[in-house]
């Protein structure tokens, strides 16, 4: 696929996505929904163990481009629910199903949609700058792309509440004390710790961090014995592998680990 409306690239293990409508605050259009369908699954197939993603701009993401609501809601009258489950769902669940780290690096607004999608991300950094706005309930609707579920869980529910129904805007110094994302940094670093971030993973133990992750997103759904199952699968699924015997060598051997992510 030829990309217009985003940049990608995937070269030492890590998969660079960035959002490429700077005009429009790179708000999404159905063209672009569909170019970084491709590039995910490029980085799922083609070797990648991080996923980078950011904006290009002074903002990451406006959300929707209203412009495009007719074209992306397959019908006139705008029908958004086939919206969501065309467009916004199998990206949100494609990016949570990546079974490596993925992190988003905040560059500027993040609002709608465009929040929703960044919180979907595993690690997320943010520019001093930034700012994250729920911006549905000064149109009418209700947080979607996954926002009505994660703001929960991420801030508990009084803040959510707040968040969702008025529209303020969230700095993202005051995100991250909250707890809604891992780290605010000064704006002329965001990029390099996003970059030291990737290369990090780009040679660590991939397929244990993605059952790491994979853990962590399905314990405020089960129970302590359901849980503690899960945790057992996982360790010898992961006690078979590569890496843990390389880990444990490293280990014994005063050196670093050579992990192949399996």
């Amino acid at each position: 696929m030829n990309y217009q409306n985003i940049i990608f690239s995937l070269e030492g293990g890590i998969a660079r996505v960035t959002l490429n409508r700077p005009d429009r605050l790179n708000s999404f259009t159905a063209e672009m929904h569909l170019e970084l369908r491709d590039a995910l699954v490029r980085t799922r197939d083609e070797g990648a163990r991080v996923l980078l993603l950011t904006g290009a701009g002074r903002g990451f993401c406006a959300g929707q481009d209203l412009s495009e609501r007719n074209v992306m809601s397959g019908s006139d009258p705008v029908d958004l629910g086939y919206t969501i489950e065309t467009y916004y769902r199998p990206l949100v669940l494609s990016l949570r199903a990546l079974e490596m780290p993925v992190i988003c690096a905040v560059n500027g607004v993040a609002a709608g949609a465009g929040a929703s999608i960044a919180l979907a991300c595993d690690l997320v950094l943010a520019a001093r700058s930034a700012s994250f706005i729920q911006a549905f309930c000064k149109l009418g609707l209700v947080p979607d792309a996954g926002g009505t579920w994660v703001l929960p869980r991420l801030v508990g529910t009084a803040r959510a509440m707040g968040l969702a129904m008025l529209g303020d805007k969230l700095s993202a110094e005051q995100a991250e004390a909250w707890g809604l994302i891992w780290k605010c940094v000064d704006d002329d670093k965001l990029i390099a710790e996003a970059e030291k971030l990737a290369i990090h993973f780009s040679t660590a133990p991939t397929k244990g961090l993605a059952r790491t992750k994979q853990a962590l997103y399905a314990s405020s759904g089960n129970t302590l014995e359901q849980q503690l199952d899960l945790e057992r699968a996982s360790q010898q699924e992961l006690g078979f592998g590569h890496d843990y015997g390389e880990g444990v060598a490293a280990f014994m051997e005063k050196r670093s680990p050579n992990f192949r992510g399996d």
